[in-house]
């Protein structure tokens, strides 16, 4: 293993030392250096102090330390490394227990290599099947996102090695990254964009945010004070340092005091001296400087305390971990007629060029060299009997090309076989870092061999590799069994091989909604923007939040996934208490063989006073049970997980009320239904002029006084406001009127100085 992570020099004074009186050691020019990279990976060492550098480096999925020149993209050499399953697998999964594995394993493996800070997980929402890097992400809904995100933090960090959370925030597209504003209304930026970000933050300490590339409503993330500031610190309680994108500094000095503590990669020395001209000038108040070097000092002193010389890790243990979580990810979308699994001594054609040459990981700055590197075909012929006629045909070439007689190839093994097994998915020249897909389709020589195929022998199981959704609707009804493969690392294969005959029983979940066409998504009409803007006109309703209050139909919906044996809820009941709500609910595994049901809980609100989704994951839980057991599952939903943002007064709210609590195995595979009555937060909103006849009534100090001042009339004049009591359709068309201006109507029961003095004792009371 290499030795990257620098040591600390003689006494190593700088590393045992307090920050704070490191920092007062340095000078200014020490200072500024230190808010920038030394080259692509490194941090700055200050070796008059005794302060050395730190190595960070990608990825999410791996460990990708580049051993020739640093190029950011994977196209120089690197260590090898285990390539575990891309979050798009990852979040399958939905367990965060094994997530956590992952994340220590990550963590050794960093260790191993002297890196010091891993840079991610990325959890940014899949707000369009459309982007490019959804292969690297965990799910449209931000609770699967922070659940799962945190227990990839907490399993990195129990390691000594600095989690960096990516991309912080918004960065839901590749078109135009460096540029683009994602101009987002407040309630979906808090309660979609945000809230994954806030719960790792709050849950697990990561030791680095990364700020990404684009704007947030006009405001570069780099350089915003609000959100690095005000939001990551000051509400949530962030400890860290906020590093930047490699490349994603518009202004330095701006990010500087925004809350941006480190620049990355390098810049030359360039941006440092604009630091060090701006306290000079009095531009820039050196106390932010100083506190932005104190962060870079702290990280620097964490990864070096943490540090172990002798760091190893097994090979082949992190190979089986692995298989073991591509496994848990692997998601069975269909298998009628129980086609799945394959016996061992069955006959099978095996079909896809993808089979043999897997396409495991995502393209871009993501890219692992593996350890080791399995091979569905190669698996699938070691599970299957001796004798089992294991066939194969290429049916289109690596490049995706194809040609008469690489189809007639494959349609002869197909016509020989009891079961066909082909390989289909997306080429990494269709979706990689840097740009988005055109489409969801798979390609058309692809599609032409699955229809050869089909006319041969009916009896296809269709296995897809793809880092984000494709379209299905065009075959699902016609093949027996579909398999979503995803990305699943270096032992995907032996991972697929494993589902398919059975030694797996396949527990994987959809993260994401599977559209029946694109059109019918919720950002498609609003992807990727035009003049570096996109509006997120859809608002709350990302993925199934859409597809559900819309009544569309969907290929799939998010949350489903089959299993080889089948699971029956019963005796649901839901408990409300100050910290939240109890969800449980009795599972039994009705099958004959052991297996593992992740159990789904939605919340909705009916008659909530604002707009929501007709249902909501609010908690889950993966349980494994053996053929015919039966246990009591608890989900705990927070209480926080029940708020909305409440733009009237800019914090989070719970909103009272009979809470319909539905417990199933999809967002539209409900088992049972529950009510639960939970208090409300007192919300008090100030009454002005402005405020409506009905927020006035429904003011708990002003309401009553305005409804006898409506009872007794105004005694001259027109009675308008015995006339507003008698007459209900009058009384909800004027129950929208500002008090201000309906006060200076004539016989109105109330002047416009009572209406003043009335206002003033209700916001002084309430």
């Amino acid at each position: 293993m290499t030795d990257t992570l620098n040591t600390v020099d003689g006494a190593g004074r700088a590393v045992e030392a307090s920050a704070a009186d490191v920092v007062a050691e340095l000078t200014l020019e020490e200072k500024a250096s230190l808010t920038s990279g030394a080259d692509f990976w490194s941090t700055k060492a200050v070796d008059r102090v005794g302060l050395p550098k730190i190595v960070m480096t990608d990825g999410p999925h791996g460990v990708r330390l580049q051993r020739a020149d640093s190029d950011h993209l994977g196209i120089g050499d690197s260590v090898p490394a285990t390539c575990f399953p891309p979050a798009v697998a990852l979040g399958s999964s939905f367990d965060a227990d094994l997530l956590e594995r992952v994340g220590s394993a990550l963590g050794e493996e960093a260790q191993a290599e002297g890196v010091g800070v891993l840079l991610g997980p990325g959890i940014n929402i899949k707000r369009s099947p459309l982007c490019g890097r959804n292969f690297e992400y965990l799910s449209e809904d931000p609770l699967v996102s922070g659940v799962l995100g945190s227990a990839l933090v907490r399993g990195l960090q129990s390691q000594g090695v600095g989690a960096s959370l990516k991309h912080f925030a918004a960065n839901n597209q590749e078109a135009d990254r460096m540029r683009v504003s994602a101009d987002i209304d407040e309630r979906p930026l808090r309660e979609i964009y945000l809230r994954g970000f806030q719960r790792v933050v709050e849950d697990a300490q990561p030791w680095t945010v990364m700020c990404s590339y684009n704007r947030i409503n006009g405001v570069y993330a780099s350089e915003d004070p609000w959100l690095l500031t005000s939001v990551l610190r000051d509400e949530w309680g962030f400890e860290g340092l906020v590093v930047s994108d490699w490349g994603a500094v518009n202004d330095r000095v701006s990010a500087l005091v925004a809350g941006l503590d480190l620049e990355m990669p390098a810049s030359g020395g360039r941006t440092e001296a604009q630091v060090v001209a701006a306290v000079q000038d009095g531009s820039l108040d050196e106390a932010a400087l100083d506190l932005a070097a104190l962060r870079n000092v702290e990280l620097v002193q964490k990864a070096v305390r943490n540090a172990r010389a002798d760091a190893s890790y097994e090979v082949d243990a992190h190979h089986a971990l692995a298989r073991e979580v591509a496994g848990a990810s692997v998601v069975l979308l269909k298998n009628e007629g129980g086609v799945l699994p394959v016996a061992p001594e069955a006959s099978v054609a095996v079909i896809g060029e993808l089979a043999r040459t897997p396409r495991y990981q995502g393209a871009g700055s993501s890219q692992i060299n593996p350890t080791k590197l399995d091979n569905a075909l190669d698996e699938i012929r070691a599970l299957a009997a001796d004798g089992a006629d294991v066939a194969f045909a290429a049916g289109y070439a690596e490049d995706g090309s194809s040609s008469a007689e690489l189809t007639a190839e494959a349609v002869a093994a197909a016509s020989e076989a009891s079961t066909v097994l082909l390989f289909l998915g997306v080429p990494a020249a269709q979706e990689s870092e840097g740009f988005d897909r055109d489409d969801l389709e798979l390609p058309a020589v692809q599609l032409e061999l699955l229809e050869a195929v089909l006319a041969a022998n009916a009896n296809v199981v269709v296995v897809l590799s793809n880092g984000g959704v494709v379209r299905l609707s065009g075959f699902a009804d016609r093949v027996p069994a579909i398999v979503e493969g995803w990305l699943l690392g270096q032992a995907g294969g032996g991972a697929i091989a494993d589902v398919l005959y059975g030694a797996v029983n396949p527990s994987g979940r959809l993260t994401e909604t599977i559209p029946v066409r694109l059109a019918d998504s919720p950002a498609y009409l609003d992807f990727p923007g035009e003049h570096s803007h996109v509006r997120y006109g859809e608002g709350l309703f990302v993925g199934y939040r859409w597809y559900d209050a819309r009544e569309l139909e969907v290929t799939y919906p998010f949350g489903h996934g089959l299993s080889y044996t089948s699971f029956e809820y019963a005796d649901a009941s839901a408990t409300a208490s100050a910290d939240g709500v109890a969800v449980r609910v009795t599972v039994t595994n009705t099958g004959d063989r052991d297996g593992a049901e992740v159990v789904q809980v939605y919340t909705a609100l009916p008659g909530s006073a604002v707009v929501r989704a007709p249902r909501e994951l609010k908690g889950f839980a993966k349980v494994a049970l053996a053929a015919g057991e039966s246990r009591e599952v608890e989900v705990a939903v927070r209480r926080a997980d029940l708020a909305y943002w409440d733009t009237r007064v800019d914090r989070w709210v719970v909103e009272g009320g009979a809470y319909e609590v539905s417990v199933g195995a999809s967002s539209r595979d409900i088992r049972s239904v529950v009510s639960v009555d939970v208090e409300g937060d007192a919300v008090h909103v100030p009454l002005t002029m402005n405020s409506s006849i009905g927020e006035l009534i429904a003011h708990p100090v002003a309401g009553p006084i305005v409804m006898q001042a409506f009872s007794a009339g105004s005694g001259d004049g027109p009675d308008v406001g015995g006339a507003l009591l008698a007459d209900p359709a009058m009384f909800k068309m004027m129950a929208s009127f500002p008090i201000g201006r309906l006060a200076s109507f004539p016989g109105m029961p109330v002047s416009i100085e009572q209406v003043e003095q009335l206002i003033a004792a209700s916001n002084a009371q309430g």
